[in-house]
């Protein structure tokens, strides 16, 4: 299942990375600029929300690890903070 999600982002991302070029290209009209920007939005909140829950998942294996003596759980300044662009 988690090959399933991180399919899912890498396709999501591409995606998304295909529409900011095509919008770049200034080769739409505006129907489609605004079409493509719905779509945007929506890989965007789908990608943020596959990233917080691999954040999640790999904050408590974290803890888990760190409650039996091993590594530390991860803080907000552990990670870089990336902008999406919409």
């Amino acid at each position: 299942m988690a090959q399933s999600k991180a399919d899912d982002f890498e396709t999501s991302l591409k995606r998304l990375d295909e529409i900011v070029t095509k919008l770049e290209s200034e080769d739409v009209t505006l129907d489609q600029s605004v079409e493509l920007y719905k779509q945007g939005k929506e890989l965007a909140r789908r990608c943020t929300a596959l990233l917080n829950a691999a954040r999640k998942s790999i904050e408590d294996a974290s803890r888990d690890d760190s409650e039996n003596g091993a590594a530390e759980p991860l803080t907000d300044e552990d990670a870089e903070d990336e902008q999406i662009p919409f």
